[in-house]
């Protein structure tokens, strides 16, 4: 059995170190406890003056992310009446080696004494260099609340429970709820607010749509859409967000289609952003084209591109093209 003379008692945030007696000891530290992520120490240390330090212990988390810790500390004497001891406190300092938190203490500690430990925070460095993170934020709280909402939502959709909309698609029908719908997208609140066939007979023609592709736009709309369904429905999904008016899930595809911009794509995706109105996707895809040359690679491609595309874009390109030539 550990001996209690070195044994930290701890709750959530606080640490008490009960020493029954220095005595002759010059150094005296305590067990291990662990408040937030980290193992810590406490060490009195005598020399002219007794040293109080506090400090995690080493280990690959302290290295790689060290506490950033905010704590007030006090001695609690049993002699007599003296009143605690008190440090000034701390705010939001890096603690890695022994050395660098020491109170030194130039009153003498005799008989019984309380080493008490406050931690008011305990943060974490950013891994993208932004501000540091408490890991006790009320976010941590919310994050594990929404990510149990999704769950639930996610069984909603996938287990078919107490769906009270039907979608009919171009090859099949998929179960929805008309709530979550309607919270998401106000053509949806729309169509179920109004005496319409939607709110009738609680269906929904999508018929510009496969099952599998409504089934993604649905994934989306319920928080729990996997990566690699959302950029195999991408285009489906961008033309349902500019016709059901989902500002964020049109978005999405609009970032998402910037990024992996090639040969095989990039006329599509052209004119994909001169129909659903996407600047940024627009400007890539003509810079592209144009200042990177790759339009003489698809010489057969434009010319069909151009019989089809809209005149004005077809004019944006070449105006596109004469301000590249200008600049040479």
């Amino acid at each position: 059995m550990k001996d209690s003379a070195y044994r930290v008692h701890t709750t959530c945030r606080l640490a008490q170190w009960r020493i029954e007696n220095l005595s002759s000891c010059t150094y005296r530290r305590s067990d291990p406890f662990k408040i937030g992520l980290w193992n810590w120490h406490l060490a009195l240390e005598k020399n002219k003056v007794l040293m109080l330090k506090l400090y995690p212990e080493v280990s690959n988390l302290t290295r790689d992310n060290p506490p950033i810790a905010s704590f007030s500390i006090r001695v609690l004497s049993s002699v007599g009446d003296r009143k605690p001891l008190v440090h000034p406190g701390i705010t939001d300092q890096q603690l890695k080696s022994n050395d660098d938190f020491v109170w030194p203490i130039d009153v003498p500690l005799t008989g019984k004494f309380i080493i008490d430990v406050e931690f008011l925070d305990l943060k974490t460095s950013s891994p993208k260099g932004g501000q540091p993170c408490s890991i006790w934020a009320e976010g941590s709280s919310s994050r594990r609340s929404n990510s149990s909402a999704l769950c639930g939502l996610r069984r909603m959709l996938t287990e078919g429970i107490y769906t009270d909309i039907t979608i009919n698609t171009s090859d099949g029908c998929v179960g929805a709820h008309r709530a979550v719908l309607a919270a998401r997208s106000p053509v949806f609140q729309s169509m179920f607010s109004h005496n319409l066939q939607e709110k009738e007979f609680s269906t929904i023609n999508i018929s510009d749509m496969t099952v599998d592709s409504c089934r993604a736009l649905l994934s989306y709309l319920y928080g729990c859409i996997e990566h690699k369904d959302f950029l195999h429905h991408r285009l489906s999904l961008l033309r349902a967000a500019d016709k059901y008016d989902i500002a964020d899930l049109k978005e999405a595809c609009h970032v998402s289609l910037v990024e992996d911009i090639d040969a095989k794509n990039v006329l599509e995706r052209l004119q994909n952003a001169s129909l659903y109105q996407l600047p940024e996707l627009k400007s890539s895809c003509m810079r592209y084209l144009v200042q990177f040359g790759k339009i003489y690679d698809l010489r057969d491609e434009f010319n069909v591109f151009l019989q089809c595309a809209d005149r004005e874009l077809i004019a944006e390109i070449f105006q596109e093209i004469l301000a590249t030539w200008k600049g040479f």
